[in-house]
């Protein structure tokens, strides 16, 4: 099977609209985020054993919900399989039932994990959207509480956003820069939404994928009756949704640029001010931004690996 395709781009920066259009092509499948592949990874090292391996897969409530069963996954498993082919042969499996020669991955939360992927899938693309940090800020700040995009950091001022945003795209930037031109694509939200054929033909020229002008009919097609923050979806996508200019305070504009207005200028987005100081504000969002996600890392890291995870995630029916 190709190289992976992995979709990349921070919160709220169009990456769900670019999965449901890419997913579209009749070359490649991208589901819905799947969650599971750090946790994969730490509960079972370089290697893992196939039986234990399977009794995972059917505990995870993403790979029941894309109708995989563990019979479904076992077929491209040996008795012990490097850890990255063997989180592969999900989306493999997965990418065969639906009919497609080829997987991708699409999960915002993996901004956080990309030596991780780049250890696990070596040969994956990447296409990075990167939307003004601004307007994700305000789509972030307006998503409804309990949300997992408003769970695992829950920035609660564009300031605290901005530490995110900056961190997650300098990451990504910086893994473009390490693999190259012929995996790493950077496409702007912005071009997308102003022309979507352009933008979607480029990514498929790009990444050698069939183009078909159907894939940019996906408004009403697409289910996102437990998902209300992506009821956009469900129309055509419209220039200026978010506007921080007419939508945000000069105020937050001025805290978000304190953190991140040089990466802003550098991507070409307009700046309201040269180099602004940082003031205190910044300095406390980037304090509580770095304590925040280490907490969750640590966190999430000890739950995962406890010999515990299996009793307190019981096997589900497919």
């Amino acid at each position: 099977m190709s190289a992976p395709l992995v979709l990349l781009g921070v919160s709220r920066s169009g990456t769900t609209l670019l999965r449901v259009i890419v997913d579209r092509s009749p070359g490649i499948a991208v589901p819905d985020e799947s969650f599971f592949v750090p946790l994969l990874a730490r509960r079972h090292g370089k290697s893992a054993e196939r039986a234990a391996f399977l009794d995972d897969v059917v505990r995870i409530p993403t790979i029941r919900d894309w109708d995989l069963t563990a019979e479904d996954v076992a077929p491209y498993l040996g008795s012990h399989t490097p850890t990255g082919k063997a989180i592969a042969a999900i989306f493999e499996a997965y990418a065969a039932k639906v009919g497609k020669p080829r997987w991708g991955d699409k999960t915002p939360m993996y901004m956080r994990h990309l030596d991780l992927l780049q250890d696990l899938f070596p040969d994956a693309q990447y296409v990075h959207l990167v939307r003004d940090g601004r307007d994700a800020a305000l789509s972030f700040l307006a998503m409804p509480e309990g949300t997992f995009t408003r769970t695992w950091a829950h920035p609660t001022t564009p300031a605290q956003f901005a530490c995110l945003w900056r961190k997650e795209v300098e990451a990504a930037r910086a893994l473009g820069r390490a693999v190259g031109s012929d995996r790493y694509l950077e496409v702007r939200y912005e071009a997308l939404v102003a022309d979507p054929a352009a933008a979607i033909g480029a990514i498929c020229e790009w990444a050698e994928i069939p183009f078909e002008a159907a894939m940019l009919e996906y408004a009403g097609a697409v289910d996102v009756s437990a998902k209300p923050h992506q009821q956009r979806l469900l129309t055509p996508p419209t220039k200026g949704v978010r506007n921080w200019r007419e939508q945000m305070s000069r105020d937050d504009a001025a805290g978000f640029e304190e953190i991140a207005g040089d990466l802003l200028a550098e991507l070409g987005y307009e700046v309201t001010a040269a180099s602004p100081p940082r003031s205190v504000r910044a300095q406390t969002a980037q304090a509580w931004y770095g304590g925040r996600l280490a907490a969750w890392n640590a966190s999430a890291a000890l739950v995962q690996r406890s010999p515990l995870w299996r009793r307190r995630h019981p096997r589900l029916e497919p």
